[in-house]
């Protein structure tokens, strides 16, 4: 009998074989006393098991394909760092010592510890990297366990779907290495690394499918839709052969949007769009130039500031964005001050450990609230933007904008850090343009007043939503609410484009809606024309827009805005994606 499952499509694709359940065994974390004598045995032991685990890693960096975008190997370069950090590799060594307890209980009291301060994270990004805490703290209890069964080399995966618990993104690689089909696990969410890396890797995956391996064996054949985060157990021939029909279909619209690579982005009635990439480490340029991007619309910065002893100097920062800036060849970059929290210490930085932590992070001393609270984290950031303006293209973005009187600040700062330079006879680009992000409800109803003070606005829709609603999308109790139609959040954008064009300043999104697929002609028929979003979704982002009729598309969303139903609303929603040709 065949059985349906659903769970979150994370990496496109069809995918058909047999199934291969991945059980791995309880890890042991019982807690055990020592006596004073054995604790020099126990470090030991420690030690051979974070060596074990360091091993496994670097096999699996060395399996990474050469033509994999490199922000593969990033995600297993973060995982090696982290079995380095003493956080990991030094501390549960103190707790063994101190407490006269065995390494399996001292590790799992240091992953509690750590699970307090990744878990109340406002950014749902940095909130997911628990996901690569667990991961690591796993692999070394496995390793401490003779017993465990570790993902190892298996040429007997080839063509097999993987259904597990979850994976690390070491298992996701050493997966692609053996050419698995594809995989479905019952955790993981949008933002996991192993959900990243399966979409970098192209590897078909659905994540969050609950309990799935209660009901599948290992052999049977089984059928998943990455896009739709179906999977179907046992499928009759006549469901085969309609999945095979799509995999087929896939490829060539794979074949059909690389041909858009070098295709002017303009709509049929004659719109010019900037098509341009989120990135977040510099890594990233190599898929923003083979999709020819126009240029880097989000620069993230926070990366630079995590896994370390101290705070980044200027010099850090100005040679990592010039670096970038070469890459780039003379398209823009638009470089977001970094995005930091109450909630988010910043490592090696001693007034962010001792400040008290949020009772609502989300709301707390965030983003540019505390770039202006604490401007020795701030200024070396911005002189280091100012000198690398007059090497290239720069914008600079200031984070979580809410009032107009924190935008007077920023330019007073930046003022006198031009100045500064100036007086050092150091160049920069005088008119480096400066944009706020408007992901604050409140900055989006006063959207006219800040275009008055700044040279563009970027949308960040993740947390406009997250806002206007009131919910947290990484709750899985609350995240059905989260809903890009609802008719407050598109008054909201409405609001902050049509604010754009009065001011006559350009609006830009580097949202996920921006990437969308569902909502991207939405937003051209809303008045969008400058869309920045990960590097693998902008041909196919190309291939939606440039199929469309800004001036039809306007009709039709004035009247999804005017529905009073969520059924309306997505009916029109799907008329709206019907009606431009496909290419």
């Amino acid at each position: 009998m065949s059985l349906m499952f659903n769970g979150i499509g994370v990496s496109r694709g069809i995918a058909i074989g047999d199934a291969y359940l991945l059980r791995r065994n309880q890890i042991d974390v019982t807690s055990r006393t020592l006596s004073k004598k054995s604790v020099p045995g126990e470090v030991r032991r420690f030690k051979r098991a974070l060596k074990a685990a360091r091993a496994q890693l670097l096999t699996a960096r060395e399996h990474i394909p050469k033509d994999a975008p490199s922000d593969v190997s990033s995600f297993i370069e973060t995982h090696i760092l982290m079995i380095d950090d003493s956080v990991l590799s030094q501390r549960p060594i103190e707790i063994i010592k101190t407490e006269l307890i065995n390494a399996e209980a001292a590790l799992q009291q240091q992953r509690e510890e750590l699970i307090k301060v990744f878990g109340s994270m406002d950014d749902s990004y940095l909130a997911t990297r628990i996901d690569d805490v667990n991961h690591v703290i796993d692999s070394v209890l496995r390793a401490l366990d003779d017993k465990a069964e570790q993902v190892v080399g298996a040429e007997h995966w080839k063509g097999q779907i993987i259904v597990a618990d979850d994976l690390t993104p070491a298992d996701t690689v050493t997966m692609q290495h053996h050419g698995v089909a594809g995989f479905v696990t019952e955790t993981g969410g949008q933002l996991s690394h192993t959900a990243i890396l399966a979409r970098s890797l192209g590897i078909p995956a659905i994540v969050g499918v609950s309990s799935i391996r209660r009901y599948i064996k290992t052999g049977e054949i089984i059928a998943l839709d990455g896009r739709l985060g179906m999977v179907l157990a046992e499928p009759t021939d006549d469901m085969l052969s309609a999945f095979r029909r799509q995999q087929k279909d896939t490829r060539q619209r794979q074949r059909e949007l690389d041909k858009l690579i070098d295709t002017e982005a303009i709509t049929q009635d004659g719109v010019q769009l900037t098509l341009s990439a989120n990135i977040e480490i510099e890594e990233d340029l190599k898929a923003l130039k083979r999709v020819n991007a126009d240029g880097v619309g989000l620069y993230r910065t926070e990366f630079l500031y995590m896994n370390r002893d101290t705070v980044p100097t200027e010099q850090e920062h100005f040679k990592v964005y010039t670096k970038v800036l070469r890459a780039l060849k003379g398209s823009p970059l638009t470089i977001r001050t970094a995005d930091l929290g109450a909630d988010k210490q910043v490592d090696g930085h001693e007034a962010s450990r001792s400040r008290p932590q949020a009772h609502n992070p989300a709301m707390g001393l965030r983003g540019i609230r505390l770039c202006l609270s604490d401007t020795s984290l701030f200024i070396p950031q911005l002189r280091a933007i100012l000198r690398a303006s007059a090497r290239g293209p720069i914008r600079v973005l200031l984070p979580m904008l809410t009032n107009v009187a924190e935008v007077a600040q920023c330019l007073r700062l930046i003022e006198q850090v031009k100045q500064s330079l100036r007086d050092e006879n150091i160049d920069f680009d005088d008119g480096m343009q400066v944009g706020g992000m408007i992901e604050v409800p409140a900055a989006a109803i006063a959207a006219e007043q800040f275009v008055q003070h700044l040279d563009f606005l970027s949308i960040g829709t993740n947390d406009l939503i997250q806002y206007t609603l009131a919910i947290d999308r990484i709750d899985d109790q609350v995240n059905y609410l989260y809903d890009p139609l609802h008719p407050a959040v598109l008054a909201l954008i409405r609001t902050i484009i049509d604010a754009g064009l009065k001011g006559g300043i350009p609006v830009a999104m580097c949202g996920e809606m921006a990437g969308d697929e569902r909502y991207v002609r939405l937003l051209l028929g809303l008045g969008l024309t400058d869309f920045s979003m990960p590097p693998n979704l902008i041909l196919e982002t190309k291939r939606n827009l440039i199929g469309s009729r800004r001036s039809t598309l306007k009709k039709q969303v004035n009247a999804l805005m005017a529905a009073q139903t969520t059924e309306e609303r997505q009916a029109l929603l799907d008329k709206i994606n019907a009606s431009a040709p496909e290419h």
